[in-house]
């Protein structure tokens, strides 16, 4: 593969009702990958529970959508985490540690409404250099 060709991995799953969503899962741009927002969904549906539950669904779902570009959580360089509610910051870390405490990445993390019952959306970027 050139370096200098964009790849797009599939369009992000269809959300509740159908509705297609008009962006790509990720997209490979050279050596990095950026992974789109993911939030705590499994077959379009958003997973009930608390901040740990919901957690561990969008870290499911980041591993899964790296896969499709070939990498891994040990890929990740940078992270971008929105948390509903500051209250919910301790026990989200204490997931995200589990995952990622032997390669931690760079990460950011703010407070912001989010969609109806999500506690949680974190969007990824990768380095896989291409060979």
């Amino acid at each position: 593969m050139s370096k200098n060709k964009l790849i797009r991995f599939n369009v992000a799953d269809n959300q509740a009702g159908g509705q297609r969503r008009p962006f790509a899962k990720a997209v490979r741009a050279g050596d990095f990958v950026y992974v789109s927002g993911q939030v705590p969904t499994r077959n379009g549906e958003i997973v009930s529970g608390n901040i740990v539950t919901q957690t561990e669904q969008v870290i499911a779902n980041i591993k899964d959508v790296l896969a499709l570009a070939d990498c891994t959580l040990e890929h990740v360089v940078k992270v971008n985490v929105w948390l509903d509610d500051a209250r919910d910051f301790s026990s989200f870390n204490a997931v995200f540690e589990k995952h990622f405490i032997d390669h931690p990445p760079a990460r950011s993390t703010v407070q912001s409404p989010m969609m109806v019952d999500v506690k949680v959306e974190m969007d990824v970027v990768a380095y896989k250099p291409v060979e």
